[in-house]
């Protein structure tokens, strides 16, 4: 197994053949595939449907779930030596923390894979569930032209590292100064949803005012 930090760690092949994996546990397949497996999980106390899939997902493939609050990983002790007797032990880690830089620190100093459950600058598996969902309604989700509206946070950030992946346009509609580099922005929305197909969204900061047109 691999780590999941970023999409962009990912090809597009990998990225099907997780969706394979989802179709395949959906008709029976995979039971047990945890049996005897340990799965460590870092989450903060406010998490609730992120932790509760993880959870449940590990339970329901046999695996047994051992959960620590998300500030377990700021210890005192070394992240090195935190990796090395989590070893013994984890088969697995799951890690919901702000700082995508300690998640990728652990992965460089833990033998076992990790999984990014969230970070301030991206959110890997809600969007690979998005998109999951997405390829059973649309004829072919790539070739949509897709439209993010929200400030540059981590679901955004996480829509812009699979258009970077599977190749569909994404452009973004957000108040001024809220801005992801690299992609298409409107201020506008009626003028943002010409010619879109799916509309993805996130909470939009009050208080900023809209600016009519493309910035580019």
């Amino acid at each position: 197994m691999k780590d999941l930090i970023r999409l962009t760690d990912l090809q597009a092949s990998e990225i099907y053949k997780i969706f394979h994996i989802a179709d395949e546990i959906s008709a029976g397949k995979y039971k047990g595939f945890l049996n005897g497996k340990t799965v460590v999980l870092f989450f903060p106390a406010s998490s609730i449907r992120t932790r509760v899939t993880f959870e449940k997902g590990v339970h329901m493939l046999g695996g047994q779930p051992i959960l620590f609050p998300g500030d377990a990983l700021e210890k005192k002790e070394d992240i090195r030596d935190v990796c090395g007797y989590l070893d013994n032990w984890a088969d697995i880690a799951v890690v919901r923390y702000k700082d995508i830089g300690l998640i990728e620190r652990i992965a460089g100093y833990l033998h076992a894979p990790i999984i990014n459950a969230m970070t301030d600058v991206n959110h890997p598996c809600e969007i690979l569930a998005d998109l999951y969902s997405l390829s059973k309604l649309r004829k072919d989700f790539t070739r949509d032209h897709y439209l993010f509206c929200g400030r540059a946070g981590n679901i955004g950030l996480a829509w812009k590292e699979a258009s970077q992946v599977l190749g569909f346009p994404l452009s973004q509609c957000c108040g001024a100064g809220h801005e992801m580099e690299g992609v298409e922005v409107y201020h506008d929305i009626n003028t943002a949803v010409k010619g879109k197909d799916i509309l993805c969204t996130d909470s939009l900061p009050a208080g900023r005012s809209r600016i009519s047109g493309i910035v580019r």
